[in-house]
């Protein structure tokens, strides 16, 4: 059976994940650059699934496979005519891809290790 979150909490910068099998998962909110902007309230107002986590007024869902994967925020970038209209601007000129980011998970007594 795959752990479930059963908590969250954040400190100054990270985010912290209880499972229902006991252990705490904590990650950078730097992972997750919605969260990391968001005000105490915004990040608040989450919503616990057996899959994950979300955040419907930040538009942010967190799968807890993903966190024990050591996966961040996978945010698309808009190229060209969908850029515009979003209001938003790339450097890219159509040719970026999906950013992805994977770092290390902390767990608690791993001492990064």
């Amino acid at each position: 059976m795959k752990p479930s979150a059963k908590s969250v909490r954040f400190d100054d910068d990270s985010l912290w994940v209880g499972l229902d099998d006991g252990r705490v998962v904590g990650v950078p909110l730097a992972w997750f650059p919605r969260l990391l902007a968001a005000t105490a309230e915004q990040r608040a107002g989450f919503e616990l699934s057996p899959r994950g986590i979300h955040w419907e007024a930040l538009d942010e869902d967190i799968s807890i496979d993903g966190l024990l994967a050591g996966h961040g925020d996978r945010p698309h970038v808009r190229s060209g005519a969908a850029a515009e209209s979003a209001g938003t601007t790339t450097a890219c000129a159509g040719t970026c891809h999906e950013a992805r980011f994977e770092l290390p998970v902390w767990l608690p007594g791993s001492h990064g290790l």
